[in-house]
């Protein structure tokens, strides 16, 4: 992440936290109702959503599903290499 989207996620999520402020008085959970979330709070997290996604692919993800499967195979291309080393590792110290 450069420095310019730092500071853009930090923005965005500030955004959220002064959307949530501004129902002070209502519990997170009644806040995050799927089926009553204000609108100016929902706005703000989809616009931090489609931020992060744009640090992994150009692309947005249409489904859950699909964004944590992408998440997954970059985790795995990521610690793949990391456990093929220790294993040479291991593999040098028990000789």
């Amino acid at each position: 992440m450069t420095p310019t989207q730092q500071a853009s996620i930090e923005a965005l999520a500030q955004d959220i936290l002064d959307a949530r402020a501004s129902f002070k008085d209502t519990e997170l959970d009644v806040l995050y109702d799927q089926d009553s979330m204000p609108p100016k709070l929902r706005k703000a997290h989809v616009a931090l959503d489609k931020a992060v996604d744009r640090l992994y692919r150009r692309k947005g993800f249409a489904f859950e599903r699909e964004r944590v499967e992408h998440l997954f195979e970059l985790y795995e291309k990521t610690a793949a290499p990391m456990a093929a080393q220790s294993e040479k590792t291991r593999r040098k110290k028990a000789s």
